[in-house]
């Protein structure tokens, strides 16, 4: 009798348990802790959004682009060698990719030169004469200073007058002047021209002309501005870099001096300037004739 009674207790505690478990639905599942975490982790994922791609239009640097070696030139390779100074003007229409506000080189240089990753060199010597042979190395500030100009505060409590520098305006550099060595090279027979040399140039008052900033050596721009984007007014989905503007002679210039003994510009020799654009192509001319010359028989 006691085995029959403690069976039946057993069968009606069972029942019990069983009426208060809740029934699961078909293919229900069980919302745990850990469901909910990564429910609201997926969530959290799907309201950050990518922007949108800006169409075609090519990115402002072109870091992948690998920068063209020039070939090794010999000093006992060099037959012929002839050195010219340049000037490009940005009011040109052709030269007018290197003051787009989307890419200046003027910005390139001033960032390089600021974060030190180029030298700037003085434009003058120790007697105040016109230098452009890198033997004046300037620091940053210096530098910096000399591109933006100089303005004197005066302080009426003190009683004396700061040189401070002014504030950087891209604008004001719209030219350009390049030294450049035009040589024969005979091992490979090819006349060609090398860059060695560019700097930013700013209007002076006070003299009526034009002046270099500082000069660059182009050896150690080239890195720097191969990898930096060109505007091209052409085309959007260019990559020219601006180590390409150059390297191809894409830009338009005039020549204002060549290598003479008297260190002579043009400007110091003819006064007219028409005079002067038609001696530029004369020396222009010369140069290329020499070139011609070279494969008369």
């Amino acid at each position: 009798m006691k085995r029959i009674l403690s069976i039946a207790v057993l069968v009606l505690s069972t029942g019990f348990a069983f009426a208060q478990t809740p029934l699961k639905k078909k293919g229900a599942a069980v919302n745990t802790g850990a469901q909910v975490d990564s429910t609201k982790k997926i969530t959290a994922k799907k309201k950050l959004k990518v922007p949108p791609r800006d169409g075609f239009y090519a990115r402002k640097d072109i870091d992948s682009t690998e920068m063209v070696p020039l070939a090794d030139v010999r000093e006992e390779d060099v037959f012929y060698a002839k050195r010219i100074w340049r000037e490009i003007d940005l009011r040109d229409t052709v030269n007018s990719p290197l003051k787009s506000p989307k890419s200046r080189l003027i910005d390139v240089l001033i960032s390089s030169v600021k974060s030190e990753e180029l030298t700037a060199y003085s434009p003058f010597d120790t007697l105040n004469n016109e230098d452009d042979a890198f033997t004046n190395p300037l620091t940053a500030d210096t530098a910096l200073m000399q591109a933006a100009g100089t303005v004197e505060v005066t302080d009426s409590k003190a009683g004396t007058v700061k040189t401070v520098a002014n504030d950087l305006n891209p604008e004001s550099f719209l030219k350009y002047r390049i030294k450049e060595d035009w040589i024969f090279d005979v091992k490979r027979s090819i006349f060609e021209p090398r860059i060695v040399g560019i700097a930013p140039m700013k209007f002076i008052e006070a003299s009526k002309q034009w002046q270099p900033v500082f000069w660059i050596s182009y050896d150690e721009l080239r890195p720097i501005i191969a990898h930096k984007r060109l505007v091209n007014t052409n085309n959007d989905a260019s990559t020219l870099s601006f180590d390409d503007f150059f390297i191809r002679r894409l830009f338009s210039s005039y020549i204002v001096k060549e290598s003479n003994p008297g260190d002579n510009k043009l400007r110091d020799i003819i006064t007219d300037p028409r005079e002067r654009l038609m001696e530029s192509e004369r020396i222009k001319k010369s140069v290329l004739d020499y070139e011609q010359g070279l494969w008369e028989y």
